[in-house]
């Protein structure tokens, strides 16, 4: 049994990080039941929340390196959750749209990620929980805002 050093429990970042851990390990294991990761259902979500993409630029959007893009889109493909086109103008241009089958799959993922959720944050009210996610997308805001190597208060 490891038990966790009390200076360590006093770090929201340490708390945060080690949180996070247990969050992805938890959603990423509903997922591979389906034979999918997390960048799939990333993916997923782009194209049903921002609508179909050139695969270049959603690679940049969601920050995954272009080659890993490729395969992530190739095994969507695959099942059926996405179409590819390439473009007539640019034949470099590949734009990935959302099949029925993949809209349909997200919302599936998106129940197990709720159950995730609920069972993660059990301990908490729901009152609790708004809030959390609150205080989150601000501090996920004020993270991404911040220009790449950007290190407050040094």
């Amino acid at each position: 049994m490891s038990e966790t050093p009390p200076s360590l429990l006093g770090l929201t970042t340490y708390l945060l990080s080690r949180t996070g851990k247990a969050a992805r390990r938890r959603l990423a294991s509903r997922l591979a039941e389906r034979d999918l990761k997390l960048w799939h259902m990333a993916v997923l979500s782009a194209l049903v929340d921002f609508g179909p993409h050139v695969q270049r630029e959603l690679a940049e959007r969601l920050g995954i390196d272009r080659s890993d893009m490729v395969k992530i889109v190739d095994d969507l493909a695959l099942v059926g959750f996405v179409d590819r086109a390439r473009d007539i103008t640019d034949r470099r241009r590949v734009t990935v749209t959302p099949t029925p089958a993949g809209r349909e799959a997200l919302a599936e993922l998106q129940g197990e990620a709720l159950a995730v959720q609920r069972d993660l944050l059990a301990p908490l009210t729901g009152k609790e929980q708004v809030q959390l996610a609150a205080l989150l997308r601000r501090v996920h805001a004020h993270v991404h805002e911040l220009p790449e190597g950007a290190r407050p208060g040094r």
